[in-house]
């Protein structure tokens, strides 16, 4: 059926529900079906058990329901049959009954049992979940040196066990959606109910349901969807893989909005800062974390402005450079016919590529090509006297650069921008370089990420008394930072005090 049509009220014939749910399901052979027929008295009483193999616990399903089901029965004709199945002889728990067969069917497509009793108009629900997922593994895009190695998976109920393993706290709200017309993709919003600003609760909740859309297989697809500015190479939304990370952004007040079916949760509102953020940061010294992060904002730097400055240096403004730099660089590029613009986007084309196709190709295989690719084709261009071996540095300093930004999404918009100030500066030199950067600042700070400005704490630091500073360029020790960011409610932000207890 279309999934606009709707589907029609359950009766106390089960020959009728039957017959519908066979049409409904036919040539679908993953589902399995099972009449059972109780001899008691008045009479024999058919049970009609369906459930889609792959995605239920068989093993459990024969032993809490099916064996129970087939015991000897004794019953007198007053007692209600549905009653004593549903609080008797199903041996589980988490066992509902439900008079609506779309909820009932839609609860079967995600690995419960649905089970009815000819006579009633009502059905019953097992929860015999058993999905094919992959076990906790390490996070592989955010390792770190210490801390914890656990990520998530694709199971969301996995991943919000993960999160409630760490905040042990009844405040920790967990609720739970669908989305998708035809994927039904569960998803939960999860926040702290005292810290997280209700305004910013309810703004996540409208764009996840500003849309109606086929399917959602992966956070990735919703937060397009929920990115207002859309053409901004400057994710709002930040993407994570490790709960220690999701579990600290909750209690600073943002929400986490966790999906199935994907590894990734989407952590709001997004500062520029959070994404220099990494977790080993709050587990090493401060000063060794505080020089790491410094080391991240020079990295984002280069990444997005060495290429370009060279370009304007070299080939607008020479006397800028000192004399020897100047004939270093003039010898380098003695056997180079094409222009300094030319041979750069040449470069960083060439380590795109390979970049791209190092992750395309599996396992030790893709790593073996980004390394020995780049050196090989590297200095064949400079033999052949394509490149110049000046621009081979530059163009492998920047890609180091920015692998040393902690989140790829980021590290992807500063790769894509790189572009934009390289031909600035071929254009307009020095000036189209100071240009570029500028445009690219008007840019950042018209950024806001659900009511926060995108550069807190650059911008408005003092709104919550320059707090939000000791967790920016430097991190303080963990004693001087007594209050929660911004984003936590004005009147819940201190986190830290002197104890009390002897």
């Amino acid at each position: 059926n279309s999934s606009n049509e709707l589907i029609p009220e359950l009766t106390k014939d089960i020959q009728q529900t039957i017959k519908l749910l066979e049409v409904l399901f036919a040539k679908c052979d993953d589902m399995v079906q099972k009449r059972i027929v109780l001899q008691r008295k008045p009479g024999p009483v058919e049970i009609y058990i369906i459930y889609v193999d792959g995605l239920t616990d068989n093993e459990m399903i024969e032993r809490t329901v099916i064996r129970p089901l087939l015991w000897e029965w004794k019953y007198t004709e007053k007692e209600d049959f549905f009653e004593q199945v549903f609080l008797e002889q199903i041996e589980t728990v988490d066992v509902v009954e439900d008079d609506n067969l779309d909820n009932i069917i839609r609860c079967m497509l995600r690995g419960d049992t649905a089970i009815f009793v000819d006579g009633y108009a009502k059905g019953l629900v097992v929860s015999s979940k058993k999905l094919p997922v992959r076990s906790v593994g390490e996070a592989e895009s955010e390792a770190v040196m210490r801390g914890p190695k656990d990520s998530f998976n694709e199971s969301i109920r996995t991943s919000t066990a993960l999160i409630r393993r760490r905040i042990r706290d009844p405040k920790l709200k967990v609720e739970q959606f669908v989305v998708g017309q035809r994927s039904r993709t569960d998803y939960a919003v999860i926040y702290m109910e005292d810290l997280a600003k209700p305004g910013e609760v309810q703004a996540v909740r409208e764009r996840l349901n500003a849309f109606e859309v086929d399917g959602i297989f992966d956070s990735g697809m919703m937060e397009h969807l929920m990115d207002p500015s859309w053409y901004s190479p400057f994710p709002l939304i930040q993407s994570t893989e490790r709960p220690d990370k999701v579990a600290s952004s909750i209690l600073e007040g943002r929400v986490a909005v966790v999906f199935d079916n994907s590894p990734e949760v989407l952590l709001m509102p997004a500062t520029l800062n959070t994404f220099f953020q990494a977790s080993d940061d709050y587990y090493n010294r401060w000063s060794v974390a505080s020089f790491a992060r410094i080391l991240r904002y020079m990295a984002a730097l280069l990444a997005i402005g060495l290429p370009g400055f060279y370009v304007a240096l070299t080939g607008f403004h020479t006397q800028l450079l000192p004399t020897d730099l100047v004939l270093a660089i003039a010898t380098a590029r003695s056997a180079v016919t094409f222009p300094v613009v030319v041979e750069v986007l040449i470069m960083e084309l060439e380590f795109e590529l390979l970049r791209e196709a190092g992750i395309r190709l599996p396992g030790q295989m893709g790593n073996t090509i980004g390394i020995v690719g780049g050196l090989i084709v590297g200095q064949a261009a400079v033999d052949a006297g394509i490149v110049s071996t000046i621009v081979v540095i530059i163009v492998a300093l920047t890609a180091i650069a920015s692998f040393a930004i902690p989140n790829e999404v980021f590290a992807s918009g500063v790769r894509l921008l790189k572009f934009f100030l390289i031909l600035a500066s071929a254009f307009f030199g020095l000036y189209g370089f100071l240009l570029g950067m500028l445009v690219i600042g008007i840019h950042l700070s018209g950024l806001v990420s659900f009511g926060v400005p995108y550069l807190m704490p650059l911008v408005a630091g003092t709104v919550n008394q320059d707090n939000d500073q000791k967790d920016f360029l430097v991190r303080l020790p963990g004693f001087m930072m007594k209050k929660r960011p911004i984003f936590t409610r004005q009147s819940e932000r201190q986190r830290l005090r002197r104890s009390t207890k002897k």
